[in-house]
């Protein structure tokens, strides 16, 4: 009976694990109930999957889909969070949550992730965290590919404008000629 739970559980961690775009082990030692409610809150808002489950499971799940990179990090409590639609969720939101909430603490923090098929380690991560957002970032495509175009219009309207000048200053020489 006893199997049969594990191997349903780690056949769920496998069915989450397989469609992540993001994994991230989280150690929270140190956090006190309300503090992972609050937490738990934050990555459901965001559609992040957090739970927290024993070390062999989660390493079984793993290698079933392959991932042995991750082996070392299973030590002492670990939570994990899956992200299935940005890679970046869920080190921003433990990140922001350790700003806002934790006050700087040094808890809850990063053990290592699994992004995008590389394994990043908790500097890495943080880093991630602190990217701009995607919006960010194509906000500043477009506004770096619209430069050029904004700066050649105002050189033409710049040379209209000058011609247009020049034309109404030759009208008025000749009215004032004649």
């Amino acid at each position: 009976m006893v199997q049969q739970y594990k191997l349903n559980i780690t056949k769920d961690l496998v069915e989450r694990l397989r469609e992540a775009k993001a994994i991230v082990l989280v150690d929270y030692k140190g956090i006190n109930i309300e503090q992972v409610n609050q937490l738990r809150s934050r990555f459901r808002d965001e559609n992040v999957d957090y739970l927290v489950q024993k070390n062999t499971l989660i390493k079984i799940a793993l290698n079933e889909l392959g991932i042995t990179a991750l082996d070392d990090h299973l030590k002492g409590p670990t939570a994990v969070a899956i992200s299935m639609e940005y890679e970046v969720s869920p080190a921003r939101i433990l990140t922001k949550f350790k700003k806002e909430i934790m006050e700087g603490a040094s808890f809850p923090s990063f053990k290592a992730g699994y992004v995008a098929g590389h394994v990043f380690n908790p500097a890495q991560l943080e880093a991630l965290a602190n990217l701009p957002t995607r919006d960010e970032l194509l906000s500043r495509v477009v506004g770096t590919m619209a430069a050029p175009i904004t700066s050649f219009m105002a050189v033409n309207q710049g040379i209209i404008r000058s011609f247009i000048y020049a034309v109404s200053a030759i009208k008025d020489n000749k009215a004032d000629a004649s």
